[in-house]
Parts: C-alpha cells; structure tokens; sequence
C-alpha cells in the first residue's frame, strides 16, 4: 500500500473546500500507535534483517496510509516491549487509529494492519544465550 502524495478533496463547503493530507493521517496513526501501552515504538521496516527502532520524531515513518474521499486504510509497523501479549497490543492498536483518525478527520477507517518487526528489551530483562556446553574438552 502506498502513500497517496496528494491532498484529496475531502469535503466541499459553501466556502471552499477541506484536504487533508495523507501525512496527517500518518502522524494521527503514529502518534495513536505509541500511546498504546507495551508499544516500544515505530518500525522502519528490515533494513538488512534488523527491525530498526524510531523514535517519536518519526511517527509516520512507520505509517503507510490509502486515503479516499470518505476512507482510508493504515498500516502501521511497530516494536512491542517484551513481556506484552501481542494480540491484546496489536488490537488496542487498531481501535486507537481507528477512533483517532475517524474523530480528527471524519474519514471512515475500513481497515487498520499492524505488522509486528522486533521485540525490545529493557536493559536487564534480554534474556542470556544460555552457554555452549562442549561435549569434547
């Protein structure tokens, strides 16, 4: 799913009319996203198989939106903290994009993907490789 570039017309007025850009609605979704308990933060995506962690300076950097007239679809990419039950986050998730968006914006949200790329640790909690025993001395 790709990023409209263009603002759509979204509703006409007896003034003018109203856009909304599809960067908005990423930062909506972004900034939904990281409210979340057990959200460490925004993903990048795999850059050379490494899930990379942004901060709150890029929201939309892990956003990927389709906006419509009247809809609009989300896809965000996120780092859950250890110790958090995926599903449970992954569906707060969606209910917090979809109500953000739908009450800032007015645009239906049909539908709101969330991809899981990595697990962050807090320091102390990584677990250790267990050690190697060797069978031969």
């Amino acid at each position: 799913m790709e990023t409209n570039t263009l603002a759509v017309d979204y509703e006409r007025t007896e003034m003018g009319s109203i856009q909304i850009a599809p960067e908005v609605i990423e930062v909506i979704a972004g900034l939904a996203t990281v409210e979340v308990p057990g959200v460490a933060g925004m993903s990048g995506g795999f850059a050379g198989g490494i899930a990379e962690l942004l901060g709150r300076k890029n929201l939309s950097k892990g956003v990927k939106v389709e906006v419509g007239q009247r809809e609009a679809a989300v896809d965000v990419s996120i780092i859950v903290e250890y110790g958090n039950r995926i599903p449970e986050i992954a569906s707060d998730i969606q209910r917090n994009v979809k109500r953000s968006i739908e009450v800032m914006t007015g645009l239906t949200v049909v539908e709101v993907n969330v991809h899981i790329h990595d697990v962050h640790f807090k320091a102390g909690e990584k677990p250790e490789e267990e050690e190697t025993l060797h069978r031969v001395k």
